[in-house]
């Protein structure tokens, strides 16, 4: 008998939708029941392709007797975080004060059924006592048994729970203290004091990608490249990380794209949930680096990442689904896995060069099966070989039962799967790449752009939800990237739009800085302003990333300024934990030294050979969009960027200073050398 899940469209709710749990979704409904009966609430939070929510799922939720103590004590409330990050990061908060241990998922809390106010929490429960945990059912009974007895008690802990939330966001920097570069010292020598010299990345086992950790480090070497000693150390950081993970059982050497982590230090066994938004960052950071050193192997991966998107993760409307989910069968990874007969008996003569290369030929690495991970390099006569294998194997692998896919199209996901498409079709010149990115703006735009206001999901072709910050933010800075890939005015409105979104809807006007959600959404038990980055970048960090670019390219100071007031906002903390703002980093970086703006006026086909040449050099504070001379009515400081008696003419500015005009390539190419 289904619950009042099977009314909803999201896959994580649809999953739960006849557990005999007598689910709620987030809502009024549910409080209202709290409030009317007296219980406590039951929040349970996780996402679809989650393994250990499938875990707790399969062990309490569909087991009739916990469901029905579950039933009987709380009012149980299930939400897919990735449809409200919103709810996700206030208890998971809340879930870190309270145990002094990070949280994740799945997320169970237990709240306060008269105002939602969390006083205890955990992640995963097992049904019966192990891992040095209680069983669920015993831990149900006690906690509502201590909600009964200790209602004041409840409510005094709730309220100085919600004091340390008011005090937890630091107070902004003064109005006369001067920003500098310390930070990034800073930042680098913390990133070479975890940096792991022999497999790459940062820290020990588990292993995350951290794709703005890359990206900070090879600005840095960047910007020290004309030192009499360029950073060479902060390249190496980045290089070896990235060889690592793309030589690594963290790629999918067969289908493309990487999964969520390695359970390892070296890179090997991964957690085998495929993320969009992990994807689009290492999208564009892979191909970023393909320009910036040349290695092949870098621009490999991400075509090959690219690829997949394209193949696995893009709907017909072009927009892109949230993630793969690690399982199949009841088994984590087993769609990935291979064993050597069978690969003997796909690859024939192909199967010996294989074997060695992906250890095919030594022991089994995960529950007596192999997942494929680089053990030995291959000439290039053998790299023909290998490309055939591959596509015997993905032709075999997709003949079995695929892992489950999340199809619900998130805003703030596509939005970074848009940059990274964006990026990598302008370095690996890949116009297909372009068009993607495009399309999926489009659907963005068509979609979830309603009544003038964004929205954050899309499903069964329905959005839903209003958006939050790292919607607006992300989609913001896409749009700038995917401009440069190819203009298009209506893009450029769009931006716009999302820009004054962000001023009206989510600054902190007093403070500086944006809220995560918008002035007239959901009163929440707390409204947060995110600064650091985590999972994803900050959205406060993106959004003054962005606005500040923007306004440098349209001479609008209300963007300027709402880029410094965030850095203001954020400054105490930067100062203190400059590796954990690396997204805030980069705002710095480009107030500091402002970004370059190249904008190229002419014929179609000789301003994109113009982009293109400029494109082909690592210079990460450039942007270069070529505007078709025909192209009316653009908008700010654009309008004064004219194209001149039909030739081909570039504008270059530095912030807000511009140099005389130029008309031929050699004289832009030595502009461009001499602000490298």
């Amino acid at each position: 008998m289904e619950n009042r899940l099977a009314k909803e469209t999201s896959p994580y709710l649809l999953q739960h939708a006849d557990n005999p749990v007598d689910w709620y979704p987030w809502g009024e409904e549910a409080f209202a029941l709290a409030r009317e009966t007296g219980k406590p609430i039951l929040l349970s939070v996780g996402y679809s392709a989650c393994h250990w929510c499938h875990v707790m799922a399969h062990e309490s939720f569909e087991h009739d007797a916990t469901a029905a103590l579950m039933n009987e004590l709380f009012v149980n409330v299930k939400v897919d975080r990735e449809e409200r990050p919103d709810v996700d990061k206030i208890y998971q908060t809340a879930h870190q004060l309270i145990t002094q241990r990070g949280g994740g998922w799945p997320l169970t809390m237990f709240l306060d059924g008269d105002d939602q106010r969390p006083f205890f929490g955990g992640t995963y429960f097992p049904r019966e006592a192990r891992y040095g945990m209680p069983a669920f059912g015993d831990l149900l009974k006690k906690i509502a048994s201590y909600y009964t007895d200790n209602r004041d008690d409840v409510r005094q802990q709730s309220a100085r729970l919600l004091d340390v939330f008011d005090r937890i966001e630091p107070a902004p920097a003064d109005a006369d203290k001067v920003f500098d570069d310390a930070p990034f010292t800073k930042a680098r020598e913390t990133f070479e004091q975890t940096f792991d010299r022999e497999y790459g990345g940062f820290g020990s086992a588990p292993k995350f990608p951290h794709p703005t950790t890359i990206d900070r480090l090879l600005r840095h070497w960047r910007n020290t490249a004309n030192d009499a000693e360029p950073d060479v150390e902060a390249l190496f950081m980045a290089a070896l990380t990235l060889a690592r993970m793309a030589e690594g059982g963290l790629f999918d050497h067969v289908g493309g794209g990487f999964y969520r982590y390695s359970v390892d230090q070296h890179w090997q066994i991964p957690h085998f949930e495929k993320m969009l938004y992990d994807n689009g960052p290492l999208l564009a950071i892979y191909a970023q680096a393909a320009i910036a050193t040349g290695e092949s192997l870098f621009a490999d991966a991400a075509n090959a990442t690219a690829d997949w998107m394209l193949a696995d993760m893009r709907d017909a409307n072009g927009g892109f689904y949230a993630t793969r989910d690690a399982d199949s069968e009841g088994h984590e990874g087993l769609y990935y896995l291979w064993d050597p007969d069978e690969a003997r008996e796909l690859l024939g003569d192909d199967y010996a060069i294989f074997a060695r290369r992906f250890g095919l030929d030594q022991e089994a690495n995960f529950e007596g099966r192999w997942h494929l991970t680089v053990r030995e390099q291959v000439t290039d006569e053998e790299t023909e070989s290998i490309e055939r294998a591959k596509q015997r194997l993905l032709q075999k692998r997709e003949s079995r039962v695929a892992p489950g896919r999340d199809e619900k199209q998130l805003t703030a996901w596509n939005a970074l799967a848009i940059r990274g498409l964006a990026i990598a079709g302008s370095a690996l010149e890949r116009p297909d790449l372009v068009d993607a990115a495009a399309d999926a703006v489009d659907f963005l735009r068509r979609e979830l752009m309603q009544n003038g206001r964004l929205l954050a999901s899309f499903k069964d072709r329905t959005a839903r939800f209003a958006a939050y910050l790292d919607d607006h933010a992300f989609l913001l800075d896409a749009v700038l990237e995917l401009l440069q890939a190819r203009w298009n005015t209506d893009h450029l409105a769009f931006a716009r739009q999302l820009a004054d979104l962000l001023l009206e809807h989510f600054e902190d006007q007093e403070n500086g800085g944006f809220w995560f959600t918008a002035n007239d959404s959901e009163q929440l038990i707390h409204r947060s302003k995110p600064l650091a980055d985590e999972a994803v970048p900050s959205g406060n960090g993106i959004a003054a990333f962005a606005l500040q670019r923007l306004g440098f390219l349209l001479g609008d100071t209300r963007y300027l300024d709402a880029a410094e007031k965030t850095l203001r906002a954020g400054w105490r903390a930067i100062e203190e934990y400059p590796h954990g703002h690396v997204s805030l980093l980069a705002v710095l970086e480009e107030y500091l030294e402002h970004p370059e703006i190249v904008v190229i006026r002419g014929a179609a086909d000789e301003i994109a050979r113009w982009r293109d040449s400029a494109a082909k050099v690592y210079a990460p504070r450039r942007l270069v969009f070529a505007i078709p001379a025909d192209e009316p009515g653009l908008p700010g400081a654009l309008a004064d960027r004219k194209p001149v008696n039909g030739e081909t003419v570039a504008y270059r500015c530095v912030g807000t200073h511009c140099e005389m005009p130029v008309t031929s390539w050699e004289a832009l190419a030595g502009q461009l050398a001499e602000g490298t």
